[in-house]
């Protein structure tokens, strides 16, 4: 069945996508939830404008991202928790920490999902972050864990 994406769709298409995909999906699933329309004829056009309209707001994330990476490109974000003997944290240092110590560091404001964090920190020292801004769009900060 031939749709027309109207939201970006995991592992089918993005928003202004003709796609094939099962009828039953679309009817059940794409069709009830407004993600998507029927693709007939005369949506073209309408695909066209919504690929435009994503293509410009891709574009304005972009540049906004590629103005977060330069500000963020090397900085060292301090970040102060209390600590046992052998510098052994109470608790842990999380992606949310790390984006609350960075808008009030530089003040720029980043979703903890942006925060490439395999573990939460739980030692002091210097740990090198990547902070992925948006796709393509990535800088590595560091982190400066120190006792409280």
């Amino acid at each position: 069945m031939k749709i027309l994406l109207r939201d970006d769709v995991d592992g089918i298409g993005r928003r202004g996508d003709i796609v094939n995909v099962a009828g039953g999906y679309a009817r059940n699933f794409l069709l009830p939830e407004g993600r998507a329309i029927l693709a007939t004829a005369g949506v073209a056009g309408q695909a066209e404008q919504m690929r435009r309209g994503r293509d410009l707001r891709e574009a304005k994330d972009r540049g906004a991202a590629e103005a977060q990476a330069t500000i963020l490109a090397g900085a060292v974000i301090p970040i102060a928790a209390r600590a046992g003997g052998g510098g052994r944290l109470f608790g842990s240092i999380s992606a949310a920490d790390v984006a609350e110590a960075i808008k009030a560091a530089k003040g720029v404001e980043i979703d903890r999902r942006h925060v490439l964090l395999a573990e939460p920190i739980k030692e002091i020292g210097s740990f090198d972050i990547t902070v992925d801004l948006f796709t393509g769009v990535a800088t590595v900060v560091t982190v400066e864990v120190t006792a409280a």
